[in-house]
């Protein structure tokens, strides 16, 4: 059996352990935060991930994006957030190849801080790891936040939001391959999407 087939398999089952196998605290916990997934949105998940995988192996793997480029997208700063840091890697094995570009904001002092994160997830399995909420429908809110999947543009979406913290983040999956990610510490949900309405979203699309 081929790697590919047993990667998505393998995230899946983690993903239904996280829901069936977790302990009442940790359940409790993950309610309150509106961020526990029922074990029939898993099991719904697992199909569609088994699909989306088997797609994506008959497509096969391609050369991912120069990790440079993807730097090249990178905002400035975020939102009035300095930039700390700019970073960019290629990892691959057994036929995987992802490219990755970060970048770290933040304020002088240290509390309000922003990350940008830019995958190329190549087109394989390993996508299914990275954007496990892609293939599932999320709407819950509590006293203390939410959590959502929806659409940011044209893309499909997850946001979550800690009101307590000022913690939250967004995803956006592009075209089946990439996934870009603004998470914050100390900041209003508003400006994290503001940063990562600076990233050239169509420019990546672009790329591939």
């Amino acid at each position: 059996m081929k790697l590919t087939k047993l990667v998505p398999v393998y995230l899946l089952a983690t993903l239904v352990m996280m829901s069936c196998g977790s302990s009442n605290e940790e359940k409790e916990e993950a309610e309150e935060d509106g961020a526990s997934v029922s074990a029939t949105e898993s099991v719904a998940a697992l199909k569609k991930m088994a699909d989306k995988a088997e797609e994506m192996q008959d497509k096969g793997p391609v050369e991912t994006v120069d990790f440079r480029k993807l730097k090249e997208l990178l905002p400035a700063d975020a939102d009035g957030l300095n930039r700390k840091e700019a970073t960019g890697e290629k990892n691959g094995m057994a036929g995987f190849n992802i490219s990755t570009a970060k970048g770290e904001y933040g304020n002088e002092d240290g509390s309000q801080s922003i990350e940008i994160n830019i995958v190329d997830a190549g087109g394989t399995g390993a996508l299914m790891g990275l954007a496990a909420w892609s293939m599932i429908e999320v709407d819950k809110e509590t006293d203390n936040g939410y959590e959502k999947t929806t659409k940011f543009g044209d893309y499909k979406a997850y946001e979550k939001y800690s009101n307590a913290d000022r913690n939250g983040e967004i995803a956006v999956l592009i075209d089946d391959r990439f996934i870009v990610t603004a998470k914050g510490n100390g900041v209003e949900m508003n400006k994290i999407k503001a940063t990562l309405e600076d990233v050239d979203l169509s420019k990546l699309a672009a790329l591939k």
